[in-house]
Order: C-alpha cells, then sequence, then structure tokens
C-alpha cells in the first residue's frame, strides 16, 4: 500500500507539474485564451490574433490594413513573463495540494502591451487613402446663354484626424477590427472670377447692347474684383477707369462728407434732409443739406476735397445741383484726360465705377469693423456707428430695377442709382451698391452710356441681368 501511495503520488505530481508548464485554465493574454497552451504556443495564438488586418471602409469600399504598415507591434516578452509570473504565483506544494483537492484558481488576464506609429498611420491615411478614393467637388460652371451656373458637385474626402482614434482601438482589439471612416462632405469651389467676367461679357453681347459699359465688382472677404470697360465685343481692360457722369450716385460721397461733420446722431432737420437726399434723391434736398451742415458756398469743393483725401482721383462734385448752379471749379481727372474713350461727362459731377466701388468697401469696412480709409483718413470725425448709420439710409432707397431686380426679394442691399437724360432722352444709367448675401459680401457698379439713346427697359433689363449673374456666382447651387 505504501508503495502504491507512492507511486499514486508520483504520477500526480508529473500529471501536476505538466499542467504548471502550461498556461493554466481561464488565462487570457491581451484578451486571447491561453489555457493550456505554452509559452511558444501563446506566443504564436498572440501574434495570429493582432496580425489580422484591421478592415477600413470608406463607402462602399473595403481596404484591409495590415497592422505592420503602420509599426503595429505586440510587447510580446512583456506579455510573456507577466504570464509567467502569474502562472507561477502560488507555490508548486500549495498549488499542487490545491490540484489533489480539485481546487483551481481562477486564471488572470494579462492586458495588452504594444505599441504603434501614430505619425506612418498618418501618412498611410493621407498619402494612401486619401490620395486614391477621396473624391473632389467639382466647381459650377456657367450655363451658356444665360447667367445662371450648372450645379456643382459635393465632395468627399477623408477625416484623417477623426479616424486615428477607432483605428488604433481596432489595433488593440482581438474582435472589433472593422472601422467605419469617418468622411466630410467638401463644398464646391467657385469659379475663377475670370469665369464671372467672361459671363457678364457674354451677356452684354447676348443683349446686342452696342453702348458703353463699365463695371467694378469686388468681393468683400477675398478682396478679389472684376474691373472692366466693355464696348461692342472691345474691352478697355488695360485702363478700365472711364469717366461717368455721378448723376445722383454722387449723393453717396455727399452723405460721407455729411456725416464727417456732424455728431453720431444728427438733429432732426438734417436728418430730414438726409432722408430726402438718399431715400426719395432729391437734389433741392441735397443742396439744402450740403449748405446747412457742409458750407453755404463751398460745399461741393469740400466734398470733392474729402474724396481727394481718400485717394479717389477720378470723382468729384463742382457745384450745385440747382438749375444754373455755377461751376466753381474745373476738375482734370486720369480718367476724364483720356484721349481714345470719352462719355462726354458732365462738368459738374464725374466719377469712375471703380472709384465709386471703393468707397462703397470703405463704408463697408468702417461699417463692419471700424477700420479702411473713412476712419483712418479722417480718425474721431467718422465712426463705425456713423457708416452703418449711413449704410441704413442706403438700405432704404428702393429701386425694383437696375441692381434690385437681379436679386431675390428680401436680399439685404445698400445702393443708390442715378440716370442722365437730354431733353427727355436718357443716355446714361448708373448703379452702385453693397449687396449682402449668404454666400458673401459684396460691392457692384455698373454704368451703361450710349451717345444716342439708351432704352430703359432693355438697358435696365441689362443691368438686372449682370445683377444677377454676379449674385448667382457668390450663391452656386450645389448637387449632393
Amino acid at each position: 500500500m505504501i508503495f502504491a501511495a507512492i507511486g499514486l503520488a508520483t504520477l500526480q505530481i508529473a500529471s501536476f507539474s505538466r499542467l504548471r508548464a502550461v498556461f493554466p485554465n481561464g488565462m487570457t493574454i491581451a484578451d486571447v485564451p491561453v489555457a493550456g497552451l505554452s509559452r511558444q504556443t501563446a506566443a504564436q495564438r498572440l501574434l495570429e490574433t493582432y496580425n489580422i488586418p484591421v478592415e477600413l471602409q470608406y463607402n462602399k469600399n473595403t481596404i484591409h490594413l495590415d497592422p505592420s504598415v503602420v509599426g503595429f507591434e505586440l510587447d510580446l516578452e512583456s506579455m510573456l513573463a507577466a504570464a509567467d509570473l502569474e502562472r507561477t504565483r502560488v507555490p508548486f506544494w500549495v498549488g499542487f495540494w490545491d490540484y489533489l483537492w480539485g481546487r483551481s484558481a481562477e486564471g488572470a488576464n494579462i492586458p495588452l502591451r504594444s505599441s504603434f506609429s501614430e505619425a506612418r498611420l498618418r501618412i498611410y491615411l493621407s498619402e494612401d487613402l486619401a490620395a486614391r478614393y477621396d473624391v473632389p467637388p467639382t466647381a459650377p460652371i456657367p450655363v451658356a446663354g444665360s447667367v445662371d451656373f450648372q450645379a456643382g458637385e459635393l465632395g468627399t474626402e477623408l477625416d484623417v484626424d477623426r479616424s486615428i482614434l477607432p483605428i488604433e482601438n481596432a489595433l488593440f482589439s482581438t474582435h472589433q477590427r472593422v472601422v467605419s471612416l469617418p468622411l466630410s462632405r467638401t463644398l464646391p469651389p467657385r469659379p475663377s472670377l475670370g469665369n464671372l467676367e467672361i459671363l457678364m461679357k457674354q451677356t452684354v453681347d447676348l443683349a446686342e447692347f452696342d453702348g458703353l459699359l463699365g463695371v467694378y465688382m469686388l468681393d468683400l472677404q477675398t478682396n478679389d474684383e472684376i474691373h472692366f470697360a466693355y464696348q461692342q465685343g472691345v474691352e478697355y481692360s488695360v485702363n478700365p477707369d472711364v469717366a461717368f457722369t455721378t448723376a445722383s450716385i454722387i449723393k453717396i460721397p455727399i452723405l460721407i462728407s455729411t456725416y464727417r461733420r456732424i455728431n453720431e446722431v444728427p438733429d432732426t432737420e438734417t436728418e430730414n434732409l438726409i432722408e430726402k437726399t438718399i431715400i426719395e434723391s432729391g437734389n433741392e434736398a441735397a443742396d439744402w443739406l450740403m449748405q446747412r451742415v457742409i458750407d453755404p458756398n463751398r460745399a461741393p469743393l469740400i466734398v470733392t476735397e474729402d474724396l481727394q483725401a481718400i485717394g479717389l482721383e477720378n470723382t468729384f462734385l463742382a457745384g450745385h445741383f440747382y438749375l444754373g448752379a455755377p461751376v466753381l471749379d474745373l476738375f482734370n481727372t486720369p480718367a476724364n484726360s483720356r484721349t481714345d474713350i470719352t462719355t462726354t461727362p458732365d462738368v459738374y459731377n464725374q466719377t469712375t465705377s471703380s472709384d465709386m466701388g471703393m468707397l462703397l468697401a470703405d463704408l463697408y469696412q468702417c461699417a463692419k469693423s471700424g477700420g479702411g480709409a473713412l476712419t483712418a483718413v479722417f480718425p474721431g470725425e467718422i465712426t463705425q456707428t456713423e457708416c452703418a448709420a449711413m449704410i441704413s439710409y442706403l438700405t432704404q432707397n428702393k429701386m425694383p430695377s437696375l441692381l434690385e431686380a437681379g436679386i431675390p426679394e428680401g436680399t439685404r442691399i445698400a445702393h443708390k442709382h442715378g440716370w442722365v437724360t437730354n431733353n427727355g432722352i436718357i443716355n446714361l444709367i448708373g448703379d452702385a451698391g453693397l449687396i449682402y448675401t449668404s454666400g458673401g459680401d459684396y460691392v457692384l457698379v455698373i454704368f451703361m452710356y450710349h451717345p444716342d439713346q439708351l432704352i430703359w427697359d432693355t438697358s435696365s433689363a441689362l443691368v438686372g441681368h449682370l445683377s444677377r449673374a454676379v449674385y448667382n456666382y457668390f450663391n452656386l447651387p450645389t448637387t449632393p
């Protein structure tokens, strides 16, 4: 019996020793079951599990990411050493006694110890996946024969920053190894301003307008501009500054000079004259306003001096509006001195499309941020609040034709329009405005001149079409 007991004990010890040589029941390393496995076999199973490619889903495309591409490595020695310590934590004879009595401790879970290169993952996502699968947006293009644009298409772009964490989690997981990549939609770029300029000129050609057109457009977000003079296919692009009679548009400079000389809030009489000058476009009111606020005699010349101070060398006011008012001075400007083209501008008031456009841009910047030429040249005399008030007056100048005809109803526009008639015949039409849209704010100034006659219906409609082309450019349609 003693020999039998010794033999049985020897067999049990041998059996327990074999169990001690492998990992115990219930043990996992990095969430991989290793019960009953040797050290070498466990290492092989860990490598097989964590070297399975991570499945990346980009829309309907499936990409398999080999973990080694992003430098993923398991710290096998560290994890196996921790497992060995756990396996031998209980002394041999204590473990043997538990074994004899059928008692076995639950195996521990050794946490994952690994690393990967985020820099290599970013390079892979940017230079491999994004370069291969991103879809760039398609820019809208002008529709031939109209002022509309064909809708552009949204693009698709991989969000690299938001992709890092879910891929990292997948690399460190034994079962969640599928990642739906985060994507963003990219808006179509605007066509170039050159395309818009071509569209505007084509619109003029389609209207068969044989007079002279002066256009200035300024993108108030980027300061990019379009500036041209155009007549029957001839472009005056080298020098597009052509002198036009300013007509009632000169009341914008009058308004600015008025506010330079008053406190922020005008008195009742001055406010009444401003309303009649800007909203009702009254000439008498403009004269009375200048005489009351600026100077009884030299007011037109002072308005001109203010314009020259901010660098507008082609714009002037040489006399009052009343019939028979004397010309207080003769002004020779770069625009009215040119010999290649003329609109026979009025000696009383003249401007160019760019001068009036830049003046409106200065007014916009002043109202928006308190910056721009007006506050720089006239510090303390023109304030941000006053500029906002001036724009408010210009928004009340309602004119359903010209620039307003080209924008949707309810779109905010601050503008002043005007025209010149000789014996009942219109020779010049102009409109200068700030247009506020969800797609961006911009300045648009258009002057039209014809030595014989401008037919109101067709001429004003052309201004409306050009205004619509610019509005469409800033508010482009998009196809998902």
